[in-house]
């Protein structure tokens, strides 16, 4: 039987009829957080962040509003992404603040990546360590964008998953002679500063952040937790924390500075926005893809001060999505026969 059906640039042949054809089996790669984590590598990653900003500003990423769905425990967010050339992914992330009083991550999340030609499913991926990575990873970036390329001293605000990976990647962009690290908690400062030579955790925020070229806020707080007078200039801030309604930035530095996002969405209402940026002109801010692509370093002098917030796009998922599945080819990570 030959089915034959028209439509408006050509004629479509198929030897069998939609009602025959069966999806059946089909090859799907299946990579845990282990698997991920092995097939990530940190200075590609910061690599193709770098252009996936770049195709942002030039209109080439499909990057719908994230949909959120709240329950009494915690929310999960939906993020579609689509580049050309690349596979279609979607993250679905969900943040649970409990989840640590049980021995779990509170973002948990699962990636899965689709063919661009036919839809079909290519790879189901943990999403948790890609979450982590892409978020520090994306500040990072700023970081070698928007700093003074002499910087010696950074400070990290926070000592949990974000402030872990901040201090992983700041030295692959800076030849830093000192990394101070603060938290609420000392002890886990403390704690987290001896994976890294050059990390001392200090208890006077305010002098650290004083003395710094880089400030990386990595926290989990509700409110500012540090104050814009603080930051001298010269500096480079950037933030990644995520809890609206008010956040770890101040406000009032934005004032003192330039302001950078990844997308003018930043400034619409959570969850998709920032919370410390709802409400404001979006003129407010540059796009820092667009700052990109005139210029590999944007900063107007020594003297001016750069802020990079951050709300996290699903580009960047999708970026580092793709480089651990890509590599898993390429190691001939096995797939399994499912769905």
């Amino acid at each position: 039987m030959i089915e034959i059906r028209e439509n408006e640039n050509c004629i479509m042949t198929h030897t069998k009829s939609a009602a025959e054809i069966h999806k059946g089996e089909q090859p799907v790669m299946i990579l845990s957080e282990a698997d991920v984590e092995r097939f990530m590598e940190a200075r590609q990653l910061l690599d193709e962040l770098n252009e996936g900003f770049k195709q942002v500003a030039r209109g080439e990423v499909q990057v719908p509003p994230r949909p959120e769905i709240t329950t009494p425990n915690g929310f999960m967010l939906s993020m579609p992404a689509w580049i050309p050339g690349s596979p279609m992914m979607v993250k679905m992330v969900n943040v649970f603040e409990e989840n640590l009083d049980e021995d779990l991550p509170n973002h948990l999340a699962t990636i899965v990546l689709f063919d661009e030609q036919t839809g079909q499913t290519l790879c189901v991926m943990d999403g948790t360590y890609i979450t982590d990575i892409r978020t520090a990873a994306s500040a990072i970036v700023s970081v070698e964008t928007l700093s003074k390329p002499d910087c010696r001293v950074a400070t990290i605000v926070g000592a949990g998953v974000q402030g872990r990976e901040h201090l992983r990647l700041l030295p692959l962009v800076r030849d830093f002679d000192k990394i101070y690290v603060s938290s609420l908690i000392h002890e886990d400062a403390a704690r987290l500063a001896k994976s890294c030579q050059i990390a001392e955790a200090v208890e006077d925020l305010e002098s650290a952040v004083r003395i710094s070229d880089v400030i990386c806020l990595a926290s989990h707080a509700y409110d500012p937790v540090i104050q814009a007078e603080w930051v001298s200039p010269g500096s480079h801030v950037s933030s990644v924390g995520y809890v609206p309604p008010r956040g770890e930035l101040p406000i009032d530095l934005i004032s003192k500075g330039r302001l950078f996002v990844e997308d003018p969405c930043a400034f619409e209402s959570t969850p998709v926005g920032c919370g410390e940026l709802t409400g404001m002109d979006p003129n407010t801010g540059v796009v820092i893809g667009e700052a990109l692509l005139k210029a590999d370093r944007p900063r107007v002098d020594d003297q001016e001060i750069t802020i990079y917030k951050a709300m996290g796009i699903a580009m960047e998922d999708l970026v580092a999505a793709r480089i651990a599945y890509q590599s898993a080819i390429a190691a001939k990570h096995p797939t399994i026969a499912i769905f």
